[in-house]
């Protein structure tokens, strides 16, 4: 394991996308994005994306510089094509409308397409929490998920972040992938020289698997619930819910229609689609805080069936990783992921991070 400050890490992160062409703020905007994911404890979503950013610029299938424009509007709902910008700028500029219109009209609705990659969907829900909403945050990625009974993948991860603020400093924070785990999960797993725990994926005999490579090679996760005896149906319809409000709202390629998966920007531009939801929840009965609040804090208070291990209320595990983040002012990465890293700086004449073995 390698230490390396917060800020030397955007700074990496940064100075990578801006050698491959990348305007200063969408540069500073993917790499707050991706080390708010390391911080929160999802490297899946972190750092260990930066290359397949990297790699689609090169390739001319991501247009990190374009602008993405409003295509039609109402008072409470946008359609926004992203024009091929990185998945950051285009979210940005989605959530912000969605947000403009909830303060207007107490909700906004925005469907996004011809995005790239937005990484932690939490990120963007979490954007209008900030501003006192409920936020939602929803996309679609390419095919990896295999519908309950089917041998091949036909949905993305296509994940689901809901997050609301509470009263004394709480917050509601969900962020979860509509697939067992994200494929982020197997690759750091990869990264590990590990495998994977049962009812993550499928091999190509459409039979659980527990080999990491195996699992990663043939790109067929299971859902949400794992197999159909454990209810993974479930999961297979939430991620075509997820489907239905991004990729065939928006126009975007949707489902079997996404490029395949990849870290080397073959297969064209993603198009892929994003949804953003802002609701002013002082719209509707007052107190909204105070009894989320009592919700989050009760949970919590529940006695576990192991003592050594409390009751968490959703989005503590990631806000106590958060909290240790910021005091030490550091995050932590495998010895694979930092050898990759120095890799990308060579390749790219970069200055690499510096590291503090530990």
């Amino acid at each position: 394991m390698g230490k390396v400050a917060t800020a030397e890490v955007v700074r990496f992160m940064s100075d990578c996308l801006k050698a491959v062409g990348t305007s200063e703020l969408a540069a500073i905007q993917q790499a707050d994005l991706l080390i708010q994911a390391d911080a929160l404890g999802h490297p899946s979503h972190g750092l260990n994306r930066l290359e397949l950013y990297i790699n689609d610029i090169l390739k001319g299938t991501c247009k990190p510089n374009n602008e993405p424009r409003i295509l039609k509007e109402s008072a409470s709902t946008a359609w926004v094509d992203a024009n091929n910008v990185l998945g950051a700028t285009a979210s940005h500029f989605g959530m912000n409308l969605a947000i403009k219109k909830a303060r207007d009209t107490g909700v906004g609705w925005v469907t996004v397409k011809g995005s790239n990659h937005n990484g932690m969907a939490g990120y963007w829900a979490n954007k209008a929490a900030d501003e006192g909403f409920i936020g939602m945050a929803f996309t679609n990625t390419s095919p990896l998920l295999a519908p309950t009974r089917s041998k091949q993948e036909a949905l993305g991860t296509n994940p689901i972040a809901v997050v609301a603020p509470g009263s004394q400093g709480e917050s509601f924070y969900l962020d979860m992938a509509t697939t067992a785990v994200a494929v982020g999960k197997i690759e750091m797993q990869l990264r590990k020289g590990e495998p994977i725990p049962s009812g993550w994926a499928q091999g190509p005999d459409g039979q659980e698997t527990t080999d990491a490579q195996l699992a990663f090679d043939t790109s067929c996760l299971m859902p949400l619930g794992g197999g159909e005896q454990t209810s993974g149906y479930k999961g297979f319809g939430l991620s075509a819910m997820v489907e239905l409000f991004c990729g065939i709202s928006s126009g975007a390629n949707y489902g079997h229609h996404v490029r395949a998966w990849s870290h080397s920007g073959d297969g064209g531009p993603a198009n892929l689609s994003h949804c953003f939801v802002a609701v002013d929840p002082q719209r509707f009965a007052p107190g909204f805080g105070d009894r989320l609040t009592d919700c989050i804090q009760h949970w919590r208070q529940l006695e576990p069936t192991d003592p050594s291990l409390p009751v968490l209320a959703p989005g503590d595990k990631e806000k106590i990783n958060a909290r240790d983040a910021a005091i030490s002012e550091t995050v932590s990465y495998i010895k694979q992921q930092i050898d990759s890293s120095s890799a990308l700086a060579e390749r790219l004449n970069v200055r690499p991070m510096n590291v503090e073995l530990e």
